[in-house]
């Protein structure tokens, strides 16, 4: 039997009160708790679609009410952010702990550190959103939020909050993150002749002409470079581990060999043979699973320290700004000036670990042939003679074997 929909009463201060919403054909049922610090009232409510439905929603939500009753009255979004960032990224690597520690520090603690985390509504959050989205990249904001986020869940699991307001709020849109770049032509010659005989000389050559990521380079042993004799196959360096936990590469198509021109390999075995003799010279033994770019101690370098040698590196090469630059726009060269060849996208993909062509196409490829080339090109191929016919099968060939 369908529950005819009552006239809707005033309720007391405290009582729960039912009533009829024709705009949303649900009644709906609120709690009444008094105002905020605000000023603002606080009266969560519940909805259903008959009266029993919404009575057993507000026992829940009173029962809920009472186990926030008893979480603390002083306990601040400052401590909630502090307890999760000391115990909740538990097996997280140390730079990802950094990260958030920084944002935290930053973005979140001092503008709502001083909240307690029973009065903080969704109003706060929103307001906290909107004034960090004039200072931070939409990615940089969606983390932010997503430590306020996690710091409130945290403390719910141990009866510190009753109600997760970071669940509630739209993400607004941030500023335009810093677009990546591409080296040209020239100052990919520039860069190429910049250091020689220094460790990050070798890094670049490597990152610029084989495609790796940062994160693979720095985390590369002499076991996974291979130098070849003559008739044996072409030199190559099997990109199978990275600095990310575990060790994994980012995807499993990541995890792939790829040949290294003959520049790249004569560099990595000069890089190999004075590596070698600086160990001699030390004293130390130098062994096939260590680490191709290694600190003077011996371990792994971190991003800051690579990002640091390679701006000097910039500036040997006559950049009159390398503080803009970053590594990771190595592999953004190399990619655009495959493309700026005339590589199809398809094979770059391939080369440098994506699973499809989409990413490589929107992401990293910032030197384009205009669209309206392709047409001719076409014709080109289907009606051009065959000594050019020749040539572009040459370079197909070449290709797939570097792929």
């Amino acid at each position: 039997m369908t529950e005819t929909p009552a006239k809707r009463s005033r309720a007391g201060h405290g009582d729960d009160s039912i009533y009829w919403d024709k705009s949303k054909n649900r009644y709906i049922g609120a709690v009444s708790l008094g105002y905020t610090p605000s000023g603002s009232r606080r009266r969560p409510k519940v909805s259903g679609k008959t009266k029993t439905e919404v009575r057993q929603k507000l026992r829940e939500l009173r029962k809920e009410l009472a186990r926030g009753a008893r979480a603390p009255a002083s306990y601040t979004v400052a401590q909630a952010v502090n307890d999760w960032l000391a115990q909740g990224l538990k097996g997280k690597e140390a730079s990802s702990i950094g990260t958030y520690r920084s944002l935290a520090d930053n973005h979140v603690i001092p503008h709502l550190g001083a909240a307690k985390l029973k009065d903080l509504e969704a109003d706060d959050v929103d307001e906290w959103l909107e004034g960090r989205a004039e200072v931070l990249a939409t990615r940089s904001l969606r983390m932010v939020r997503s430590i306020l986020r996690r710091s409130i869940a945290h403390a719910q699991r141990r009866g510190r909050a009753v109600q997760n307001v970071a669940d509630l709020v739209e993400l607004p849109e941030g500023r335009p993150g810093r677009p990546s770049k591409s080296l040209s032509l020239e100052q990919g010659e520039a860069v190429l002749r910049a250091m020689e005989g220094t460790w990050i000389h070798a890094y670049v050559v490597l990152s610029l002409l084989v495609g790796v990521r940062p994160e693979e380079a720095r985390a590369l042993t002499w076991t996974h470079v291979h130098f070849t004799e003559p008739g044996e196959g072409k030199p190559h360096v099997d990109v199978w581990r990275s600095v990310r936990r575990h060790g994994d590469t980012k995807t499993h198509r990541s995890r792939r060999s790829l040949a290294m021109p003959r520049q790249v390999a004569l560099v990595m075995k000069a890089h190999k043979a004075r590596q070698q003799a600086d160990f001699r010279t030390a004293n130390k033994e130098w062994v096939e699973d260590g680490l191709v770019f290694p600190t003077k101690t011996g371990n792994r370098r971190d991003a800051t320290d690579v990002r640091r040698n390679f701006r000097e590196l910039l500036r040997a090469a006559g950049f009159e700004n390398p503080g803009k630059w970053t590594t990771r726009e190595l592999r953004t060269s190399f990619v655009s000036l495959l493309s700026d060849h005339g590589i199809p996208i398809e094979v770059i993909a391939r080369l440098v670990g994506h699973s499809g062509s989409v990413t490589t196409e929107r992401v990293y490829r910032k030197q384009l042939r205009p669209v309206i080339s392709d047409g001719a090109e076409a014709m080109d191929d289907i009606f051009g003679d065959d000594e050019t016919e020749d040539e572009e099968t040459e370079d197909e060939e070449e290709v797939s074997e570097r792929g």
